[in-house]
């Protein structure tokens, strides 16, 4: 019951996600599903969330304080010290799989799956920028230029928009205006997603940003744009030329010969005899 996106393009990354959570009709809730790791000059990292809350809510606090260790020796690893995003990713997986081995069993007998999807990613001083989706296994896997954006939740409404438009070359604030209107679309289509929205614009190697919003109905900027973009559709829809099915003179006939020359084959069915 959420909609979360994450970009990673050359120039930075941008985070979205929705607030809205429930257990039916009649019971609906606002919570937060993003959370920042910030450490100015060093590394910048953010949390999107999708799944059953709590479980989410208890990776999120044990997150903070969660240690991996190599050998009994080594350091213990945290996403504070981690000298990689994919060491903290492998610290988040941890993290899962701690939560599981604690709860799994009690919410089975519950009735209640163990069911929670994360998106993860920032940048770590000494590489670049780097993006991971994050499954109940605590097993991930990373964006790539192939693949620049991850979603978590009812992804369905929103994502031919970012098919279209998002490439890595992709300006940061054009790649946030895409992550709005992919998200109006999901609001659109689907009442389990809802505002506020929580987004987060990173502009690569700055290991900070100011660039964080929360967007309510009254947000103008996000007024507009829905608005525009439900505009903008119907007057492109209505510039396409509708179907021509008698033969009437158009650039681009539905019915082309070969079609008409197979048509297809009709079904009658008797009508019944009244008695």
């Amino acid at each position: 019951m959420t909609y979360c996106v994450a970009i990673k393009l050359n120039a930075g990354l941008v985070f979205l996600s929705d607030s809205r959570t429930n257990a039916g009709l009649d019971q609906i809730s606002t919570f937060r599903k993003m959370i920042v790791y910030e450490k100015p000059d060093d590394r910048f990292m953010v949390l999107l969330s999708a799944g059953n809350l709590s479980i989410s809510q208890s990776v999120r606090e044990i997150l903070q304080i969660e240690q991996l260790k190599e050998h009994p020796e080594a350091e213990p690893v945290t996403i504070w010290n981690a000298k990689s995003m994919f060491d903290a990713a492998r610290v988040l997986g941890s993290a899962i799989r701690r939560v599981y081995e604690r709860d799994a069993a009690s919410l089975k007998q519950a009735g209640v799956e163990f069911n929670v999807s994360l998106i993860f990613g920032g940048q770590v001083k000494g590489e670049g920028m780097r993006l991971f989706q994050v499954y109940s296994a605590g097993n991930f896997i990373e964006a790539t230029p192939e693949t620049p954006y991850f979603q978590v939740g009812e992804s369905k409404y929103g994502k031919p928009v970012l098919d279209r438009v998002i490439t890595p070359d992709t300006p940061l604030d054009e790649a946030a205006k895409c992550a709005l209107v992919s998200m109006d679309s999901t609001l659109k289509s689907n009442l389990s997603v809802g505002l506020p929205l929580d987004m987060v614009v990173y502009e690569a190697n700055q290991f900070q940003t100011d660039k964080i919003v929360c967007i309510d109905e009254n947000n103008p900027y996000f007024r507009m744009l829905h608005g525009s973009w439900g505009q903008k559709l119907r007057e492109v829809f209505d510039s396409i030329e509708d179907p021509m099915w008698n033969g009437e003179q158009t650039e681009v006939p539905l019915m082309l010969p070969s079609a008409r020359s197979r048509p297809l084959k009709k079904i009658s069915t008797p009508q019944e005899k009244l008695i």
